[in-house]
């Protein structure tokens, strides 16, 4: 592969600001919509994927995020479908970690499934990644595999220990689904006490059409914090990581735990980022449709010029926030595209 961040980025001076004043300096980067699950709130269990012919090679990915580097992005979040599925995409964070040298980034992180983390842990803290994080919805086998579908719980459970072997600060992601995985949070809280790690909560999402109605799926997390508080201390905490989290610190365990509340209390006010689609779609909402193709400017000319007024043109038009809505009369996703092609 050729290497073009061999030119390190230089600083525009240019910010990235949307019409509501919100400074944009964080990008979340698909860089494919596949995945070796198939998580029953994500995507139907017969996904048909995007041909590979559509997907922007890992040499137009880096250029794209390093054009967002120049214009003010301080944090890159590698997402998925799978990330790490995607072949040679190691390549990709030794690239992109450069820009952690030079100062221009301040934090290269990864959202993932755990699978292929006995593979690449070592990897990618040597680029530069220091805290990650684990989506992992269960601690029962049984259940994991029916949310899953696809999964091996001892491959994630391997793959969380080679993380924290390596170095990296994990995470754990949990979808909070009613009738699934309610009973089991506060013992999934324990566990992550137990492993020094961090946890998130959040709230299902309607994108994509699963084959299942949402409604059913569906738990406020104002309801499971109220039952949270039952057996645990819940101190405020002004902890904060550029994402859409609220958190506490959990007194009994030391560790945070984090809110992400798209339905039950909206967090657009205080957005900061935007998501690029590994086919190069740039969308400044994860809950709009409206979106910007840079791939056209990016294969329209060598010179980054075009790709930045690109760029700038559609943070000009970021919206307010989203409409999401779950609820019994509301059966159709807000948006039809599934989370696995936006990124999470």
């Amino acid at each position: 592969m050729s290497d073009n961040s061999l030119n390190e980025p230089t600083r525009s001076g240019r910010d990235l600001i949307d019409p509501f004043g919100r400074h944009v300096d964080y990008l979340r980067v698909s860089v494919t919509d596949r995945c070796d699950f198939r998580c029953a709130y994500c995507m139907s269990e017969d996904m048909s994927f995007l041909p590979k012919a559509e997907v922007l090679s890992l040499e137009e990915l880096e250029r794209l995020c390093r054009t967002f580097i120049n214009l003010g992005v301080r944090k890159l979040r590698i997402t998925g479908g799978e990330p790490l599925v995607r072949r040679n995409v190691m390549w990709l964070f030794q690239q992109l970690g450069r820009n952690l040298d030079t100062g221009a980034l301040d934090e290269l992180t990864v959202t993932t499934n755990g699978s292929q983390l006995s593979r690449y842990a070592t990897e990618l803290y040597a680029a530069g990644v220091r805290r990650i994080n684990v989506s992992l919805d269960t601690l029962n086998r049984d259940k994991f595999l029916a949310i899953t579908r696809w999964g091996k719980f001892d491959r994630v459970m391997a793959g969380i220990d080679a993380a924290q072997e390596a170095g990296l600060a994990v995470k754990l992601n949990a979808v909070a689904m009613r009738n699934f995985n309610e009973d089991e949070l506060d013992q999934m809280l324990t566990w992550c006490g137990e492993r020094g790690m961090d946890m998130t909560l959040i709230e299902a999402m309607p994108l994509g059409d699963i084959g299942l109605n949402r409604a059913d799926q569906h738990l406020s997390l104002a309801e499971v914090r109220q039952n949270l508080e039952q057996h645990w201390t819940l101190q405020p905490s002004d902890h904060q990581t550029g994402g859409p989290a609220n958190y506490v610190t959990v007194a009994e365990t030391g560790r945070r735990l984090g809110f992400i509340t798209p339905l039950s209390h909206n967090f657009c006010e205080s957005c900061n980022r935007v998501r690029l689609t590994c086919t190069g779609t740039l969308f400044m909402c994860l809950g709009q449709d409206d979106a910007a193709d840079l791939r056209a400017q990016l294969r329209a000319s060598a010179d980054d010029g075009l790709l930045a007024q690109a760029i700038q043109n559609a943070i000009a038009r970021k919206p307010k926030g989203h409409d999401f809505i779950i609820d019994r009369d509301t059966a159709d996703p807000a948006v039809t595209r599934h989370m696995s092609v936006t990124g999470g």
